[in-house]
């Protein structure tokens, strides 16, 4: 089992940001640009463990430089699935985490929830890191 697997499975939030990059890229699939960072991911990945419902992984595929979770999950009453692809910088530390969800009512969902629980910590803005509290 690869190790960010676990760690979400885990719903080991540090665990999982560990394995990152300081600088690593996060790509929602509700919004544009991408957002950066540690403490951004740290961020979202704290929100999306609250709003997914039923959250398991149903496949993995890797190489060595990138690694595609698939997983399935509901919001509300939407189910989805969706995969995490995770490229590797030259020091093994994920750099780029890309994240792309299906059907569309699933990810309007997703990304009305993620608004309301991101503007309720204080608001998260793509490309940009939280401000520390």
């Amino acid at each position: 089992m690869h190790p960010f697997r676990a760690a979400i499975e885990a719903s080991d939030v540090p665990a999982a940001v560990a394995l990152c990059s300081d600088d690593v890229e996060f790509r929602s699939p509700v919004a544009f640009a991408p957002y950066r960072g540690r403490a951004a991911l740290t961020t979202i990945l704290s929100a999306v463990i609250e709003v997914f419902q039923d959250f398991r992984y149903v496949r993995e595929v890797g190489t060595a430089t990138d690694h595609v979770l698939v997983f399935r999950a509901r919001v509300g009453e939407k189910e989805l699935e969706g995969a995490d692809f995770l490229h590797y910088s030259a020091d093994g530390k994920v750099d780029e985490f890309t994240v792309m969800v299906r059907p569309l009512s699933a990810a309007q969902a997703l990304a009305q929830e993620m608004g309301a629980k991101l503007a309720a910590g204080g608001g998260l803005r793509p490309g940009v890191a939280p401000s520390p509290h």
